[in-house]
């Protein structure tokens, strides 16, 4: 490695503890902080997010990123020009954004958050309603800070999934739109043949926090370098490769919520803790792109933690811990219900046929309001009629409707896109896994989840962000992102469960 690589990284590292240390502090915001903590939380937030944009965007960084990217010998296909590639994309990035801006989004998105977790339970929007303006007006002043080809969105999303264009989504997104909405239409009429009412009981709260602890560890996570605790809103984040943490919420009056929150987090959580420990403290760990983090998540909670293997698996497991409320479900029954189908409300408990039609409904409102085609007073009424049309159902409350995602309390307009993208990503990796690995599939009916991960650490996870999205997918699968795989998987799997 050149002498400017090395001091490059040995200056980055100093940047990537100071973000590390923002994220615990956001991570004791969202579990344990006490309520009255807030504006002290949002000056520290501040002033660490303004160090580490100050340190990351001085002059010398950009020096030594030329003089390494000049250097004699440089191999293009290797990891130092990997590394150089995302920190010069990231360095351009951020030297187009002046540091009173990062500030002042920084203390804004900390209020709006502490606004949002007031307001959503009072179901109050017009008190969250200014906080969210400021939020939509800092994100536009941002797209233009940092610049697009065709549409301010492109900017946003470029964040979250580098080199992906806003037509490109909203291309693949019609194709997925147009298979499901008639196909989902058909599932509805059937919903009867599906009962998972049983769900629906009183369900232990202890019992539960158990269970998701005994699969996070069956999945292969390592409590060693992570932990579980409770959040209003699931997440997983980490202070490095030696340090990744999920959270995760228990209702005792569904079960569903708090087992597949948990294997969605743990999915995340995976990818961070099994990239190669040599890019802890550089530019190369962390996943590549969210739509690819969000493959792994999905992956995980839908294709792998639904399938009839994973659900035959844990439902002895399932029934000795709760006998009262399993007695008389057989294994099909639970398979069934586990894969119930219906219109909901609520995004992260949807069934994996209708969670896409959520997330294209948060993709065309967010691209309005950064238009500015839709202004922020009139979101609830829009979100509605747009529920209704894909779903044929209406929030009867802001909390259930408009508010019910943190997402846009801190700018992250742009990142909900990923979690649909991810959905592709994830058939597409199963379907590689099908084609050439079946026997990774046929141990999940013996709980043997580990081969799979496996050989997940090292086809995806190991690789941190060294290869773009489109190069890793292309390694994989051999193409292209592509919608198809994902509507048939979705047709064929529920025509059976639905006998259509």
């Amino acid at each position: 490695m050149s002498s400017a690589i090395e001091r490059l990284n040995e200056k980055l590292a100093t940047i990537i503890d100071l973000n590390a240390a923002t994220a615990v502090l956001g991570w004791d915001q969202h579990t344990y902080m006490p309520a009255g903590g807030i504006e002290a939380r949002a000056r520290q937030l501040t002033t660490l997010s303004s160090l580490a944009h100050e340190y990351f965007t001085a002059p010398e960084i950009g020096n030594l990123l030329t003089e390494a990217e000049n250097a004699p010998g440089l191999d293009p296909a290797g990891e130092d020009a990997a590394l150089l590639r995302k920190v010069r994309r990231e360095y351009d990035q951020s030297v187009k954004l002046p540091a009173a801006f990062v500030q002042e989004h920084s203390e804004a998105s900390s209020l709006c958050f502490d606004a949002w977790t007031r307001c959503k339970p009072a179901d109050d929007f017009e008190t969250f309603r200014p906080h969210l303006e400021k939020m939509v007006e800092l994100t536009r002043r941002e797209a233009e800070y940092l610049g697009y080809a065709e549409q301010p969105y492109d900017a946003l999303l470029n964040k979250y999934e580098p080199g992906m264009p806003t037509r490109q989504v909203a291309s693949l997104f019609a194709e997925v739109r147009d298979g499901l909405v008639p196909f989902c239409q058909k599932l509805f009429a059937k919903a009867d043949q599906v009962k998972d009412d049983f769900f629906f009981t009183h369900w232990d709260h202890d019992r539960q926090w158990a269970l998701t602890l005994q699969v996070l560890e069956d999945m292969g996570y390592d409590f060693k370098r992570g932990r579980q605790d409770i959040s209003p809103h699931p997440f997983t984040t980490d202070f490095g490769i030696p340090d990744v943490r999920v959270t995760t919420r228990i209702h005792t009056d569904q079960f569903k919520a708090g087992l597949y929150g948990t294997i969605h987090e743990g999915g995340h959580a995976l990818y961070e803790q099994n990239v190669d420990k040599r890019f802890d403290r550089t530019f190369l760990a962390g996943g590549t792109s969210l739509g690819i983090h969000e493959s792994q998540s999905r992956l995980w909670e839908n294709l792998i933690g639904r399938s009839r293997d994973f659900c035959n698996y844990y439902w002895p497991v399932v029934k000795a811990l709760f006998p009262k409320n399993m007695a008389g479900v057989s294994r099909e029954d639970y398979y069934r219900a586990i894969n119930r189908v219906e219109p909901s409300l609520i995004r992260i408990e949807a069934d994996e046929v209708t969670y896409s039609l959520h997330i294209f409904l948060r993709f065309e409102l967010e691209m309005e309001l950064i238009s500015g085609t839709l202004k922020v007073k009139d979101l609830p009424a829009a979100w509605d009629e747009r529920m209704e049309k894909y779903l044929g159902i209406r929030p009867d409350r802001v909390s259930k409707g408009c508010l019910q995602d943190m997402h846009w309390t801190d700018g992250s307009f742009g990142y909900f896109p990923t979690y649909a993208l991810g959905n592709l990503y994830g058939v597409s990796i199963l379907d590689t896994i099908r084609t050439k690995h079946p026997e990774l599939l046929t141990g999940v009916a013996d709980g043997s989840f580990l081969p799979l991960k496996e050989w997940l650490t090292d086809q995806v996870y190991r690789h941190g962000s060294r290869y773009t999205a489109g190069e890793l997918i292309q390694r994989i699968t051999g193409r292209g992102l592509e919608a198809g795989p994902f509507v048939s998987y979705i047709k064929t799997k529920y025509s059976a469960i639905y006998d259509l």
